[in-house]
């Protein structure tokens, strides 16, 4: 039977941070990276022949891996509800097979509805926009994980829409409607690029980082979170933002315009403009003069021909 004769701890590549013990790195996962031994064993026919055990074949300290299944269970819940209250927004602005939508007939006076729907907007707008900003996750973190602190803004996000879903009052009538079906064809059409330029937007900055899956996934597998890097994903070498442009032609493109439609379009148009500012401020502090010369070379929203093709553009700091 093979035995080992000797083992060294050492770094696997020149660079990496200093070996840690298995106590060390079982107590403190999202701090430390992964350990590298050497080890060699005897084999009467082979002699001395080397192998490398890393942290991950060790065992974790007691409860480690359970805090680990848990925290990604948590963080796939979160990414699910997500993804439910996507499809349920969709069939919510299209007006597809939902007895409450964001269109039809008034049920109370136009200022009590009024009121009642920008309100949800507005609460809408503080979640999301407050809880992305660098000075709350750093307090927020203080007392929640944090390789579940993207999924929780994820969770926070979605009851946050599925209220505005739930209350909102619809407020009578018509700003425009579409009679033409060529012309809401067109519209449908739109409707649909849109959600799907919002989608592709999403998986070019990396899907699953953007809503907690990535961070949890790593963490199960005892494996420190590594911030994505300044790269150049395909439409963002044209529009800064393709991902606001795709959610504003989805709010537009409205065959039947009605009155709280056009609250909700405009409320948040007038939201991601601001948005922008705040997550490009905040991209600034992390990626410094390369985001600020992206920034001088690309267009914000409207593609524009000078647009470089060597733009840069770095993982999203949390969606606004």
């Amino acid at each position: 039977m093979s035995q080992p004769i000797h083992g060294e701890p050492f770094p696997v590549e020149a660079g990496e941070p200093p070996v840690l013990s298995g106590k060390d790195h079982a107590q403190n996962p999202g701090e430390y990276p992964p350990f590298h031994f050497r080890f060699q064993w005897r084999s009467p026919s082979r002699g001395h022949q080397p192998f490398t055990v890393t942290s991950a074949d060790k065992p974790l300290e007691k409860g480690g891996a359970m805090k680990r299944m848990t925290a990604f269970c948590y963080g796939t819940l979160c990414y699910l509800l997500f993804l439910a209250t996507f499809l349920y927004a969709i069939a919510f602005l299209g007006n597809f097979g939902l007895t409450r939508t964001i269109d039809g007939d008034g049920t109370m006076p136009f200022g009590q509805a009024l009121l009642i729907n920008t309100l949800l907007l507005g609460l809408f707008a503080v979640q999301h926009s407050v809880m992305a900003r660098p000075a709350f996750k750093r307090w927020w973190t203080t007392f929640v994980p944090k390789p579940v602190e993207r999924s929780t803004y994820v969770l926070f996000s979605s009851a946050a829409l599925l209220l505005l879903f739930y209350a909102w009052q619809p407020m009578g009538g018509v700003m425009w409607d579409a009679q033409d079906q060529l012309l809401r064809g067109v519209l449908y059409a739109l409707f649909a690029g849109g959600l799907l330029l919002v989608l592709i937007a999403t998986f070019l900055i990396n899907h699953f980082d953007l809503f907690g899956m990535r961070q949890v996934w790593l963490y199960l597998q005892g494996r420190p979170y590594v911030p994505l890097t300044f790269s150049t994903p395909g439409l963002y070498r044209y529009v800064r933002h393709p991902l606001y442009v795709g959610w504003l032609v989805t709010f537009w493109a409205a065959p039947t315009m009605t009155a709280a439609h056009l609250v909700f379009a405009l409320a948040t148009t007038i939201y991601i403009l601001l948005a922008i500012r705040w997550e490009e401020r905040d991209l600034t502090q992390v990626h410094g003069e390369a985001y600020e010369a992206y920034r001088e070379r690309v267009p914000m929203l409207i593609p524009a021909v000078r647009a470089s093709a060597t733009a840069g553009h770095p993982a999203p700091v949390e969606t606004a």
